[in-house]
C-alpha cells in the first residue's frame, strides 16, 4: 500500500508543513466520523447507550493485544502514560534501585525522583547501551526505566540491547516508555524483554488525547503490590472486592468510551495499514531527512548515524530560526536546545524537500549551515 495516498485522510498536511507528531499526532477524517457518530448516539441513546460502550471499551484490550502483542489480560488502559506510571510506582517497594537516563522525559523521570528509591543515571548520548551496562554491571540495580525513543532528539534504545540485558539480568525490571515508539514502529511485548511498557495515544498512534496504555509481563505481577481500587476494578461486581488482577489496579473509575473508543478506531486503522508499511515509508523519511540535514551541518553525527533511530530529529537553532521556519508554515518544536522535526505516515519526500529549501534561504545568521 502506497502510505502517500493517505495524506488526503489529514487535511493539516494539505495547508502546513506539519512535522510535529513527536508533540501530538492528528486527527484522520474517519476519526472525525467516528467520534461524530459516537456523540450523536449518545445524544439520542443516553444511559443506553453509555452501558453498552462498557462492552466496546474492554474490547480495546484486544486491539491493543494484537497490535503490541500481549495478553488483553495484562493490559490496563489508563487516560495518560503519567498518571498510569505514577500508579505503578506506588506499588513497587521503596527499597528498590532504579537506574534512569540523565535528560529523558520528565514523565518518566519525575515521578522516580518524587518518591524514596534510590536513584542512579547513566548518560544519555550515542553510547547509551554502553553507558546503561556499566552501571548495571558495577551498582546494585533493581529497575532501569527509559523511554524506547528521546523525545527530544529521537535517540532510539536498541531493541537486541534489552532483550540481551535481560538475559544477562534476569531479575531486572525494565520499565519503557513507548509514546514516541508504538505506531511508528512494529512491536512484539511478549519477545522484548520488557517488563511494562505504558504510553499515550495521542502522538504516533493519531488517537487524540484522554487515553493511553500499560502493558505488563507475567513477571512485573510478581514485583508490584499497586494500592489503587475502586468499583470499575471489579467491573462493578460487589462480591469481587481485592480479586481482580494487577492491570485492574489502574482502571479504578471509569473509561471515556470517545477517548478509547478514537484509540480503538486508529489503532484499527494502523493495522489495516500495516504497521510494516508504516516503518519502512518512515525508515526512508527519516533517510532522506538525516541525509539532507547532515549535508547542511545541522545534525549531531553521533546520535543519527546509530543503527536504530526513532521518527525525530533535533537540528541546531534557536528561536530566530524556528520564528523563521514557523514564519514559512512549517510546524515544529523547540527541544533541548534544537529544533525538533518528527515525521509519520502522513509526511512525504516533498515535506522533507520544501523544508530543507526553507532552510537553504534561511539568512546564515539563523543557523549553523556552514558548521
Amino acid at each position: 500500500m502506497n502510505l502517500n495516498s493517505l495524506r488526503k485522510s489529514f487535511p493539516v498536511v494539505k495547508h502546513s508543513l506539519f512535522a510535529n507528531t513527536a508533540a501530538i499526532g492528528l486527527m484522520s477524517e474517519e476519526l472525525l466520523e467516528w467520534r461524530q457518530e459516537h456523540d450523536l448516539d449518545f445524544l439520542i441513546g443516553g444511559s443506553d447507550m453509555k452501558m453498552e460502550s462498557f462492552q466496546m471499551i474492554s474490547g480495546v484490550r484486544d486491539t491493543l493485544g494484537k497490535f503490541l502483542g500481549c495478553d488483553r489480560n495484562r493490559i490496563a488502559l489508563s487516560p495518560n502514560f503519567s498518571l498510569a506510571l505514577n500508579t505503578v510506582l506506588e506499588g513497587l517497594p521503596k527499597d528498590n534501585n532504579i537506574l534512569l537516563l540523565e535528560t529523558d522525559y520528565p514523565s518518566v523521570n519525575w515521578p522516580f525522583e518524587s518518591r524514596e528509591f534510590k536513584l542512579t543515571y547513566a548518560k544519555l548520548d550515542e553510547n547509551v547501551e554502553r553507558n546503561i551496562e556499566e552501571k548495571l554491571n558495577n551498582e546494585k540495580i533493581d529497575v532501569l526505566a527509559f523511554s524506547i525513543v528521546q523525545w527530544q532528539n529521537g535517540l532510539r534504545i536498541s531493541g537486541d540491547f534489552l532483550k540481551y540485558i535481560k538475559e544477562q539480568y534476569p531479575d531486572l525490571l525494565l520499565i519503557a516508555d513507548g509514546t514516541q515508539f508504538c505506531g511508528a514502529f512494529e512491536f512484539n511485548f511478549d519477545d522484548s524483554g520488557i517488563d511494562i511498557l505504558g504510553g499515550s495515544g495521542y502522538k504516533w498512534l493519531l488517537s487524540g488525547t484522554g487515553n493511553g496504555y500499560m502493558l505488563f509481563s507475567e513477571r512485573a505481577t510478581d514485583r508490584l503490590r499497586p494500592k489503587s481500587t475502586g468499583f470499575n476494578s471489579v467491573n462493578g461486581n460487589l462480591e469481587a472486592k481485592g480479586e481482580f488482577r494487577l492491570a485492574k489496579h489502574l482502571e479504578p473509575g471509569h473509561l471515556d468510551s470517545l477517548c478509547f473508543g478514537s484509540l480503538d478506531f486508529s489503532v484499527k486503522k494502523l493495522m489495516d495499514w500495516d504497521i510494516k508499511n508504516i516503518e519502512k515509508h518512515n525508515k526512508g523519511l527519516m533517510d532522506l531527512a538525516s541525509q539532507e540535514f547532515l549535508a547542511l551541518g545541522l545534525l549531531n553525527e553521533g546520535v543519527v548515524n546509530r543503527k536504530t533511530h526513532g521518527n525525530i530529529l533535533n537540528i541546531r537553532g534557536g528561536d530566530e530560526l524556528y520564528l523563521y521556519l514557523s514564519n514559512n508554515n512549517v510546524c515544529c518544536s523547540q527541544r533541548g536546545g534544537g529544533i525538533r522535526l518528527s515525521f509519520h505516515l502522513y509526511n512525504s519526500e516533498s515535506d522533507i524537500n520544501r523544508i530543507v529549501e526553507i532552510l537553504k534561504s534561511a539568512p546564515s545568521s539563523l543557523a549553523s549551515i556552514k558548521n
